[in-house]
């Protein structure tokens, strides 16, 4: 395990870093959303559906308000956003704004030639009556993909930390150790009846290993494709949980990867030559559970 502190695994560490990412085929879209999205209004959108190409188009979507309000209701997701009111503002001199509300039961003529107006001046109706969008229920699926790609973010950590779980699994089953995936304090409790102090509350570690004598090992993980500030606010964060965690008798283990790091060594070598464990994907390939836990 000495060998994990020398220089030379810092160094064996960014000479493996992982330049491709770890992008897999769900990162892309999550289409079981994007569909749950759509299927709430999917009615909706086939009614408003038959404006395409109208030239009475003000007319027909002011009769369709009418007589199906709830048609309303699909606007918000047409134009990107989850509102179901907004306030816009018409007049930039004196700052006056008009209220809309998306989800009305009671309408009145003047409610519905306003929420004709928003569709017209958004440049939705526009769109719509030129036949620049021919389907409204294949444009909505579109701007639903579109409003998920935000999601990815979260998609990228998540898929670290499915890959990691991969290997602390297949570890954990051949050397018939236990370990919990997004434990805290109550869950390694409930679980293996140990207590454990806590930094803050809301802690949540990544994976927790506990071998044979009842040692607990953290495992923290991340994924950077660009550098920046939070690299290094991370590994400023992690010297000090790993100083927290040393202090009850717990061994952390942080395991990061991602091109990100190769224009931000300082911070992650602060962390490692202060004596605690940092370990990549390689890494985990070759084996190194096996040196840390016994």
């Amino acid at each position: 395990m000495d060998e994990l502190y020398k220089p030379e695994h810092f160094n064996k560490l960014i000479e493996t870093i992982n330049k491709k990412g770890i992008i897999q085929y769900d990162y892309f879209v999550n289409w079981q959303k994007v569909l749950k999205n759509v299927e709430p209004i999917e009615k909706e959108l086939n009614l408003l559906n038959t404006l395409v190409g109208k030239a009475d188009f003000e007319s027909v979507l002011f009769d369709i308000f009418k007589e199906y309000p709830k048609t309303i209701k699909a606007i918000p997701t047409l134009l990107a956003i989850r509102d179901k009111s907004i306030e816009v503002l018409i007049d930039k001199t004196n700052f006056i704004y008009q209220h809309f509300d998306f989800k009305q039961k009671e309408l009145t003529d003047d409610n519905v030639h306003k929420l004709v107006e928003f569709v017209m001046k958004s440049g939705l109706g526009e769109l719509i009556q030129n036949k620049q969008i021919k389907s409204i229920p294949d444009y909505c699926m579109g701007v639903e993909v579109g409003l998920d790609s935000n999601g990815r973010k979260n998609r990228g950590g998540t898929q670290m930390e499915n890959l990691v779980e991969s290997f602390v699994a297949k570890f954990c089953h051949e050397q018939n150790l236990q370990y919990l995936p997004q434990a805290n304090a109550k869950k390694i409790k409930e679980n293996w009846n140990i207590e454990i102090n806590v930094d803050k509350s809301s802690r949540i570690i990544d994976f927790v290993i506990k071998d044979n004598t009842d040692k607990l090992y953290f495992i923290e993980c991340n994924f950077y494709n660009g550098g920046g500030s939070k690299l290094k606010s991370t590994a400023t964060e992690y010297i000090e949980m790993s100083r927290f965690w040393k202090e009850q008798e717990i061994e952390f283990i942080w395991v990061t990867d991602g091109k990100g790091w190769l224009t931000t060594q300082n911070p992650l070598q602060d962390y490692f030559e202060r004596g605690n464990i940092l370990l990549n994907i390689e890494m985990l390939k070759g084996g190194y559970f096996r040196k840390i836990i016994k």
